[in-house]
């Protein structure tokens, strides 16, 4: 069996572009006509500097190939250019075009893909969304506290264990930041106001995106563990575990992070560094499907536990399934809602959501097919923005004050 032939599909996500601006879909197809679908979570540039960046990829260590071969398909474009390091770019190429072998090599043996990386422990997966509240408009709201609240409240109804919230912000190209008492407000009043209204029937996921230096952090964890989250998500920038260690050293609250980390390498040094004891690795970004299991592996060794990040599209979601049915310390999966709107819209049968449950799909590969009506529709995206980005200026306290009359 060998790869043939590469499809490239930048689909421009509709507002409120849940999910990001864009989704990064590429399809495989062998000389034997097997095709294989995947998803780049990539977002350093934009889709069409990375199009032809998947295109050099795709020539120069998988046209030809066995797809089965994806040891050696990671070890050469992991050394590509004499690197053999960690890169972000690369490697999020490489998680896309590797689940596209996996979907390829599970649809070949007629199984899913985790019955063949140590096969389904997990009937069920359980699940979390982040809050998206609505106000009296029909506006996302994610300032006001009372409406998160009863966002919380209904998706507990919906039956959700678990939701994440984030007030900490701005996020800046110039974090971490030390955040102010007005921020510290904020967050806490966040936490009391959703913890009252879903009380100890579910978890409350605290989210930060690297916005604090360790001080700060630890001031906040201080403040927030009266309301028991179940963790405190990337408190200080990603890059500096011992950074990340001086926080969890100071906190009941349980550290998670990851979604910004690749390859079994800097992960190995978080938990090494005992810097968090959940990992959030995206499957879409961290070296693909058989990286993703060896992360979790390690984490095995040190009692720590898997929560696959996932903002993104739903094949990057299938794939993180397939990894989440088959590890034994998996915790918790990262849904967005319930994984209707475009996300069920642009496959053929939606990602299957149950009672605050993902169940595994039982067909071959990753268990999706694209909707390439939708798909087309959606192509090319045309914004000059990126999946994601950044306030451009440096926090400060007095962006947030109240205006004086």
């Amino acid at each position: 069996m060998k790869i043939a032939a590469l499809e490239t599909h930048i689909v421009a996500v509709p507002p409120p572009h849940v999910g990001g601006m864009y989704w990064i879909f590429v399809k495989l197809r062998t000389a034997c006509g097997i095709e294989g679908v995947g998803e780049i979570y990539s977002a350093t540039f934009h889709p069409k500097a990375m199009t032809p960046i998947i295109e050099d990829v795709f020539t120069r260590y998988l046209l030809d190939h066995d797809p089965h071969h994806v040891e050696r398909f990671y070890r050469e474009a992991y050394s590509s250019g004499f690197t053999q390091r960690p890169d972000l770019t690369m490697m999020g190429v490489v998680s896309g075009l590797e689940m596209a072998c996996w979907d390829i090599i599970g649809k070949a043996a007629g199984k899913p893909v985790y019955e063949l990386l140590g096969g389904r422990v997990h009937e069920r997966l359980r699940s979390y969304t982040y809050l998206y509240p609505k106000n009296a408009r029909g506006e996302y709201d994610y300032d006001d506290p009372d409406l998160a609240a009863e966002c919380a409240a209904h998706n507990v109804a919906l039956g959700f264990t678990a939701v994440k919230f984030d007030p900490a912000g701005p996020y800046t190209a110039y974090s971490g930041h030390q955040i102010s008492l007005e921020v510290m407000d904020r967050c806490e009043t966040f936490c009391r106001k959703v913890r009252e209204a879903v009380g100890s029937k579910a978890d409350l996921l605290f989210g930060t995106h690297g916005q604090m230096v360790p001080s700060s952090a630890i001031r906040l964890a201080q403040r927030l563990e009266k309301y028991d989250p179940l963790w405190f998500e990337e408190p200080v920038p990603p890059g500096q575990e011992d950074a990340m260690a001086q926080v969890a050293a100071k906190t009941s609250i349980p550290i998670a992070a990851g979604e910004r980390l690749t390859t079994k390498y800097e992960f190995f040094k978080l938990l090494d560094a005992r810097a968090a004891s959940i990992l959030q690795f995206n499957v879409g970004r961290v070296g693909g499907l058989l990286e993703a299991k060896k992360i979790a592996s390690l984490a095995e060794v040190y009692y720590a536990q898997i929560a696959p990040h996932l903002y993104n599209g739903p094949v990057g979601a299938a794939a993180s399934v397939q990894i989440a049915a088959c590890s034994p310390n998996f915790l918790i999966q990262e849904s967005i809602g319930t994984w209707d709107g475009f996300h069920a819209e642009v496959l053929k049968t939606p990602i299957r959501w149950e009672d605050g449950y993902i169940i595994p799909s039982n067909e071959p590969g990753l268990g999706v097919e694209l909707n390439m009506d939708v798909v087309r529709a959606h192509t090319p995206y045309t914004g000059e923005r990126l999946h994601l980005q950044m306030a451009n200026r440096p926090f400060d306290v007095k962006d947030l004050a109240p205006a004086k009359g």
